[in-house]
């Protein structure tokens, strides 16, 4: 959620307010947009202002795809300007809420471990991989593993030794760097050090960690898939009946698409995300392109776009989560039952 661009090379407070206009230009983008704005206040160092942003978004917590995150994201700034007890209450607000995305999780334990409370931070993220990830199959969604990871680094931190979470952590981990050693605690002694090849070795190591953090938050969604609902797909095959070659039926488009998703997990893809469309939104993309709606080209091109801006969900959805498909089912009494 944060934008990962050094401050040098960007105007955060100037880019912050070109989101907010967009924001108002695309109201159907505004949560993404204005969380993206309010990360840029916060590297501005204007924390006041940010907050004015999460409590713009609260403010109508019924038309927010994730509110839990909003929530966990404000604690998170709050605590940075000396508001703790009212970060705390949050934070546990959240907690209680047991949310079954894992970002807002990340959030408030990363929180909790930045203030040096890192027995609550294990606790916080214990609970996500144990409310997320228990009873899912291996290997876990790719957007579970920084809660993974964070508990792997908080547990190394207090001296903990390895649990079957930890291993999995482990083997999820790409780097050359192992997870035990970017997570070992003299690392922070070594970074005081006034020996130049100890300084150089811990800055190879920091790199190796930043490197596979950077690469996560560049590309959010590499794979997302276009998804119709039944009133919509049918209001697009009625203007544009050509179509109807790459959507037989709406049962059929809704089992391609399951079936894509899977093919590509079990071929190594990660982090795949699934984007609804809608048929104005199509036709103004196709404008914006020149083209023709009735090009099947277009449709990958606008699932990306669409993703770009924010509209994508993860797939597949958590543990009890209802499934992608609208049919209010849990996924895995529906799509997800194969």
């Amino acid at each position: 959620m944060r934008p990962d661009t050094p401050a040098e090379n960007v105007d955060h407070t100037a880019e912050a307010a070109r989101l907010e206009r967009t924001a108002g230009l695309h109201p159907e983008d505004a949560e993404a947009l204005l969380l993206r704005a309010s990360a840029h206040l916060e590297l501005s160092g204007d924390r006041p202002a940010a907050t004015t942003l999460y409590d713009r978004l609260l403010s109508s917590p019924d038309s927010l795809e994730n509110p839990l995150l909003v929530r966990a994201l404000k604690a998170s700034n709050l605590w940075e300007y000396g508001h703790e007890a009212e970060a705390r209450a949050i934070i546990e607000g959240v907690r209680a809420a047991s949310p079954r995305d894992p970002a807002p999780w990340v959030i408030v334990a990363e929180s909790l471990e930045a203030h040096d409370e890192l027995e609550a931070a294990q606790e916080t993220f214990t609970e996500g991989v144990e409310l997320l990830l228990a009873d899912v199959p291996e290997p876990p969604p790719y957007a579970t593993h920084p809660l993974l990871f964070g508990r792997h680094r908080v547990r190394r931190m207090l001296g903990m030794g390895h649990d079957d979470w930890d291993v999995l952590a482990d083997t999820l981990h790409t780097s050359p760097v192992s997870l035990d050693e970017l997570h070992d605690p003299k690392r922070v002694w070594s970074l005081g050090s006034d020996n130049p090849a100890e300084l150089a070795a811990e800055i190879s190591r920091l790199r190796a960690e930043l490197g596979t953090y950077r690469e996560a938050l560049s590309r959010p969604f590499p794979v997302a898939v276009l998804h119709w609902t039944a009133e919509e797909l049918t209001e697009l095959l009625d203007a544009y009946p050509s179509l109807a070659t790459e959507y037989p039926s709406h049962e059929e488009h809704l089992a391609t698409i399951e079936t894509s998703l899977r093919e590509l997990s079990a071929s190594g893809t990660p982090n795949l995300g699934i984007v609804t469309g809608t048929v104005p939104s199509y036709e103004a993309f196709a404008a914006s392109e020149a083209s023709s709606p009735e090009d099947i080209s277009l449709l990958p091109q606008y699932a990306t776009t669409l993703a770009a801006r924010g509209r994508a969900v993860a797939w597949p959805p958590q543990r009890g989560a209802a499934c992608w498909c609208g049919s209010g089912q849990a996924y895995q009494g529906c799509h997800g039952a194969q």
